[in-house]
């Protein structure tokens, strides 16, 4: 199994001046310590105007900074925004690509479309299309890293001529696909599509497994048609983390924060909103029960050494990851970042998770990886064999792009 740490760069009111300086710079820092530690991926979101939520509005810059800092941890984009309105295509292959040079291939690639109104309308995007405008986007921007010129493209919602979209990416054919999967629906259309499936909903172990059953037999299936220029068979649920040798202490820490990640998800979907003053902390206290980590703490021991969650002690997690390794989970995400999570306990926590939990996991997962490669592979065969390719085109075809009336004068002015 592998494990990677995600980023909304949540931020809860209120505000001071230097709050949104010290997130990113403790970010940046835990990333740097999860890469020494031997964590697999950090994965960045990227989201706009979601007060509290998610501060994350430029993940390739966060990502870049990244990369300059760490050796062997990968770098994800969980998600990018791939709707021509966030972000155009070409613009998104070439940040994709230039991230992924200077940092010796280390990115990964997640889809997604994005989900209020805040975002959505604030880009002029109809709700209703944008699924089917997030996958057409994102077939064309692998297209782009791969094909030398693109040939161009035109339809209702994005056209594009034949260019040359440059740099290209280190790995080949581009860096692995992945897309944000909320729910069964999107981990079928995740897998039809021969990419990964970044499930951020919190789901247990005989749900993970109903999950994963649907999409690896979709994989083996007709139905897969990659996206992409291969198939990325993975799939990575989000769960919340606080690791502490007293189970009540490492309650204490994240159990908070985790429950306010996912109540803030939900209200900027399910409630209006006011931008600029909204008040999702205030609002979450008022509405949690005031002894909520109290009764999360005795209902936790009244288990005891049934208790399996990356919120208590090494012993627990390790117990909650067994679950997800047996059902076929391919990484487990931690959410350390939330609420308002201290940056010394995520610190904290990542260190004693690399020293008493990972080694059990990690110790034959290259093995693990070999044999899944070996077993999909003709399933992966079959899937690229249905796919059809944008053709590249022959030199004869190139258009020539004409020089301006203007810029031809002033070169003859200037023989």
């Amino acid at each position: 199994m592998q494990f990677g740490i995600f980023y909304e760069h949540q931020h809860p009111k209120p505000w001071s001046d230097d709050d949104e300086f010290d997130l990113l710079r403790d970010a940046l820092d835990q990333v740097e310590l999860a890469d020494r530690l031997g964590f697999d991926y950090a994965w960045e979101v990227e989201h706009h105007f979601l007060d509290e939520y998610s501060h994350s509005s430029a993940p390739e810059v966060f990502l870049a900074a990244a990369a300059a800092r760490t050796k062997r941890i990968r770098l994800g984009h969980g998600i990018r925004q791939v709707i021509p309105k966030y972000n155009h295509p070409a613009r998104t292959a070439e940040g994709l690509a230039t991230l992924d040079l200077i940092s010796d291939g280390r990115v990964d690639f997640g889809i997604g479309e994005g989900a209020t109104r805040l975002e959505l309308h604030g880009f002029d995007i109809p709700a209703k299309q944008k699924r089917a405008m997030a996958l057409e986007a994102a077939e064309q921007i692998a297209n782009m890293m791969v094909l030398d010129p693109y040939p161009g493209y035109t339809s209702d919602t994005f056209s594009m001529p034949c260019r040359n979209v440059l740099p290209k990416p280190r790995q080949k054919p581009h860096p692995p696909m992945w897309m944000a999967c909320t729910n069964r629906d999107t981990i079928k259309e995740a897998a039809r599509n021969g990419i990964g499936a970044l499930a951020f909903s919190f789901v247990d172990p005989d749900e993970a497994k109903s999950w994963i059953d649907v999409y690896y037999d979709i994989i083996r299936s007709d139905e897969c048609v990659p996206l992409g220029h291969t198939v990325n068979a993975n799939i990575a649920l989000v769960t919340g983390f606080s690791l502490h040798e007293d189970r009540a202490e490492a309650i204490r820490r994240g159990q908070e924060g985790f429950e306010f990640f996912g109540y803030a998800l939900n209200a900027l979907v399910a409630h209006d909103q006011v931008p600029g003053r909204t008040d999702l902390w205030g609002e979450f206290q008022a509405r949690r029960s005031p002894d909520s980590v109290e009764r999360r703490i005795a209902a936790a021991d009244e288990q005891g050494d049934d208790f399996a969650s990356c919120i208590g002690t090494p012993d627990d997690a390790a117990r909650y990851l067994r679950q997800m390794r047996d059902v076929g989970v391919d990484q487990v995400i931690f959410i350390q970042q939330a609420g308002r999570n201290e940056h010394a306990d995520i610190c904290s926590s990542l260190e004693l998770f690399a020293r008493d939990v990972m080694p059990e996991f990690s110790a034959d997962e290259a093995d693990r990886r070999q044999r899944k490669a070996a077993e999909l592979a003709p399933f992966v065969e079959a899937a690229l064999a249905r796919k059809t390719w944008m053709q590249p085109l022959a030199d004869d075809d190139i258009p020539v792009v004409r020089a301006s009336v203007a810029r031809a004068q002033t070169a003859g002015s200037l023989a």
